[in-house]
């Protein structure tokens, strides 16, 4: 446990006796404790414990370790914060587990049921409405699939949403994704306490920085945080296809700061461009088993993807492109080719062998959710078992030189760095054999990714860097998986205030 002088909010002129990861002991320092001084927001100086004076507040880490601060490169932000009112599917087996589980599951205030994390694609029964009718009544019910792409209704929601009706209850992608977008419209009061208790335990798990990409205008839900005093994490908001005219319109590009801090910034325009794994959707060269017509979905054409990244890049946005199967995670790499855009391909789950290097060539990075691989690898063993592209390369894209960025595409998964980067470096959970660990990337690695600008970048510390630092209760580069996942989060501090202090 750490001794703190300075109280949440404060800033601190030392982090006091702590010690450097394997990458940073390559300074003469070696395994001593060392004094990480503060001013102005930076760090200052990185000396000898006791070398210098300290003279101000004191983090006293006692023996943890101090780390770049931590990056969630891909949230919904709203998504995520409401399922803290939402009822958790994560562990129903079958439809009629779940159907059973909404019957009984609590009325929110607005009259519905909400239930949110449901994987249909291995259960031994299919979604039906009539099964949803008989257990949830007339009451609106709605279940959200994990991967957010596809949502199951009774009979009484497909009403209220003026919905026509479909026998087996299933909405998919773009209705699936206007259901979710009328369920997030929460009255902003309780949205934005919810999105600050949850940006609350991100920074208590050393989160500095966020990416969100909620499908709102995310301009003026973040101009009114801010107006209410939002300061716990850095913000960049994406901006969707519907909103590109007016983004263009009002001069926003990304990197400009809402506020004088440059807190929240503008992010990239999010285009997505296929389906998922989940609700096999996703844009494939080869057919799904049993469906052999199905490839998936290319939600966007790939011509009307180069035009708006076309006007995108014009405007000074960089871009965001969903691509989860071999065939959209080509024609993204095309676009960016043709348009000289700038961003990330998110998910990258399926990408073909030739396309692995494209990343690097052209400078796109990828955006990728490590847990993923964990979480899917049942589905994509029997779902993509006829595929030839590579699932979840995250080796083969660091060694063809891409930048990674690791998130979790909350509420997908869970909003934890440590479940990130434990999945990346060890392919495992639960005492599970590793899952293609030729996949794996070294713990480094794993960390720069879950930084700010990613992989590529140098993840030590340094005078004159930004001070947004997490103390950490182990070395995150020699900790096994479990003990990774279990990482203690001691401090966090954003330009040298502390977000969050044990």
């Amino acid at each position: 446990m750490i001794r703190c002088d300075a109280q949440r909010g404060e800033r601190p002129s030392v982090i006091a006796g702590a010690r450097l990861t394997g990458v940073d002991r390559l300074d003469p320092f070696g395994d001593d404790l060392v004094d990480v001084h503060l001013a102005g927001g930076r760090i200052v100086d990185l000396a000898p414990a006791g070398a210098l004076p300290h003279r101000g507040p004191v983090v006293d880490a006692q023996g943890g370790w101090v780390i770049p601060g931590l990056w969630d490169h891909h949230v919904h932000t709203v998504q995520w914060a409401l399922v803290a009112q939402r009822q958790p599917l994560h562990e129903a087996r079958s439809a009629a587990e779940s159907a059973a589980i909404m019957g009984a599951a609590p009325v929110l205030g607005d009259g519905r049921r909400v239930g949110t994390g449901f994987r249909d694609a291995l259960w031994a029964d299919a979604p039906t409405l009539a099964l949803l009718d008989e257990r949830t009544g007339d009451v609106p019910t709605y279940l959200i699939n994990a991967d957010v792409h596809s949502v199951w209704l009774n009979s009484a929601a497909f009403a209220r949403e003026g919905y026509p009706i479909d026998a087996s209850g299933l909405v998919r992608e773009e209705p699936a994704f206007e259901i979710s977008r009328r369920l997030n419209a929460a009255d902003p009061i309780l949205g934005d306490r919810l999105v600050a208790d949850a940006l609350d335990a991100a920074a208590a798990r050393g989160i500095v920085g966020v990416v969100d990409l909620d499908m709102a205008w995310n301009a003026d839900a973040w101009a009114r945080r801010l107006a209410a005093g939002f300061d716990t994490t850095r913000i960049r908001f994406g901006i969707y296809p519907a909103q590109l005219d007016r983004a263009l319109a009002e001069g926003l590009a990304t990197g400009d700061a809402l506020d004088p801090d440059g807190l929240v910034r503008v992010g990239s325009l999010k285009v997505i461009t296929d389906g998922s794994l989940g609700t096999r959707t996703a844009a494939c060269s080869h057919a799904y088993p049993g469906d052999p017509h199905n490839h998936g979905v290319l939600t966007v054409a790939p011509d009307a993807l180069v035009d708006m990244m076309t006007r995108a890049t014009g405007g000074g946005l960089s871009c965001a492109v969903h691509a989860i199967g071999d065939l959209a995670n080509s024609h993204a790499l095309d676009a960016f080719a043709l348009t000289g855009a700038t961003g990330t391909i998110e998910h990258a789950q399926l990408v073909a062998h030739a396309d692995i290097p494209r990343f690097a060539r052209l400078g796109v990075s990828a955006s990728v959710q490590p847990e993923h691989a964990i979480d899917d690898r049942d589905m994509t063993d029997s779902i993509w078992a006829g595929q030839t592209a590579l699932a979840y390369p995250l080796r083969a894209l660091a060694d063809a030189g891409a930048n990674l960025l690791f998130g979790s595409d909350a509420p997908v998964a869970p909003l934890d760095p440590w479940a990130a980067l434990a999945a990346a470096v060890h392919r495992t959970r639960d005492g599970r054999e590793p899952w293609h660990p030729d996949q794996a990337v070294d713990a480094a690695t794993a960390l720069a990714a879950s930084t700010a600008a990613g992989s590529l970048a140098r993840a030590t510390l340094m005078p004159g860097d930004t001070a947004d630092l997490v103390v950490v209760d182990r070395d995150p580069l020699t900790a096994d998986e479990p003990a990774l996942r279990a990482t203690e989060v001691q401090a966090t501090l954003l330009a040298g205030r502390l977000t969050h202090a044990r």
